[in-house]
């Protein structure tokens, strides 16, 4: 059973719960937490550096009084940060607590959930297969997952496996059928055959290529896609093609049923309904998330991933330039130019430069980084979700863009 904990300090005050809200009020807060609950992605970054920036002397590093702030303006527990520059040398950021309960200090670099941050390893297994020939990226994915795609205006032999990286397919995602409570899900075994049937219960979202929408169902189906090709489960296919010849050692694949974290850690935690209390919830079953987003990484770790990507370590040129390729980003995305090719985002950052890599979402813990072409990289991770720590929709999004803001102050300062 899980213990109730205060609300971290600087968090807003509690509002009534979602169900006793105004009708319409309640349909926002539901719309915006949908948005940045379980496994939701990155989105852009503004322009705006005034979070967390230096003063006129200089005295101050930008990036860990943006630390700060996500802990006592924002309400988060906890922030981390790893900051790599042109030469390549890191620099470590924490602040707030590691333990509500114990008032433990973050651990430097500590393991986090990488919510969907996974996408972009996920989409880089599939990539190497296509190299190898055993995947075609415009081939429908009836091909190799035949009968399992179809349901109301969903028809496998429509969807490419370009579409389901892209987010181009018109799926509909499998994450808002799971509930807002994730306590009561938090202990749940998901087969990924089940996140599958729970998407396809649900209407085409559009035709197969027409628009660009997020939907973790896509990268359930890249998932059993690899695992069908290979005759492998997909944590294996991951582990052996991405995690170890990158040498990235304080990332895992959770095992079955495996629910906590095994190295030095903060706390997740995430509230019950906006503006309840934050509980404890590092504690958690990742299968909801699978292949979209199950992954246990750190700061540190996704940096070199992201870097080693764009440095041509992972994949071969024609496999990444097609994961380069992008379609504009046409919701949520506050920067004009952002873009998403196969697991990947490109960000226009306010310094000129192109970031180039993902974010995530999964109960207890949100990160957004990515690295540049000239070899700068930034991974920011707090412990908490925006919409646990904030009760009114413009707060939560405010959070959001506040951890973005920051990973934009670390590379363009």
């Amino acid at each position: 059973m899980s213990v109730r904990l205060p609300a971290a300090p600087a968090a807003p005050a509690a509002p009534a719960t979602v169900a006793s809200q105004p009708k319409k009020r309640r349909g926002r807060v539901l719309s915006v937490v949908a948005a940045l609950a379980v496994l939701g992605g990155g989105l852009a970054v503004t322009g705006s550096l005034a979070y967390g920036a230096p003063d006129h002397a200089g005295h101050r590093d930008a990036v860990r009084e943006g630390a700060k702030d996500l802990v006592r303006e924002d309400g988060f527990p906890a922030a981390l940060a790893a900051v790599q520059g042109r030469d390549g040398r890191t620099r470590d950021y924490t602040a707030g607590t590691g333990d509500l309960a114990t008032g433990a200090s973050v651990p430097v670099n500590g393991q986090v959930r990488a919510g969907s941050n996974t996408k972009a390893l996920t989409a880089a297994v599939v990539l190497q297969l296509v190299g190898e020939g055993k995947v075609k990226l415009d081939e429908p994915i009836e091909t190799y997952l035949p009968g399992l795609v179809h349901g109301e205006g969903i028809d496998g032999g429509r969807i490419t496996v370009r579409n389901l990286l892209q987010h181009t397919s018109g799926l509909p995602d499998y994450v808002p059928t799971l509930g807002l409570d994730p306590f009561e899900v938090r202990d749940t075994y998901y087969n990924p055959r089940d996140l599958v049937d729970l998407a396809l219960s649900q209407k085409a979202a559009f035709e197969p290529g027409a628009k660009w929408q997020y939907s973790n169902t896509n990268y359930v189906l890249a998932g059993l896609l690899v695992e069908k090709v290979t005759g492998r489960p997909f944590g294996e296919e991951i582990t052996d093609r991405i995690i170890r010849p990158l040498g990235l050692e304080d990332t895992y694949w959770p095992g079955v049923g495996e629910r906590g974290i095994r190295g030095a850690h903060p706390k997740g935690y995430a509230a019950a309904s906006p503006g309840a209390p934050l509980e404890d919830i590092t504690r958690l079953d990742p299968s909801q998330a699978w292949a979209a987003g199950q992954l246990v990484t750190t700061p540190r770790d996704l940096n070199r991933f992201f870097s080693a990507l764009l440095g041509g370590e992972v994949l071969d040129a024609a496999e990444l330039k097609e994961m380069k390729t992008t379609v504009p980003v046409t919701e949520g995305a506050p920067a004009p130019g952002t873009g998403y090719g196969l697991g990947l985002f490109r960000t226009p950052l306010s310094c000129g430069v192109e970031l180039w890599g993902h974010g995530g979402s999964i109960h207890g813990y949100e990160t957004y980084g990515g690295a540049t072409r000239d070899g700068r990289a930034a991974t920011v991770a707090t412990t908490a979700l925006s919409s646990s720590v904030a009760a009114e929709p413009a707060d939560m999004m405010a959070a959001h863009q506040h951890v973005f803001d920051l990973v934009d102050t670390a590379v363009c300062k």
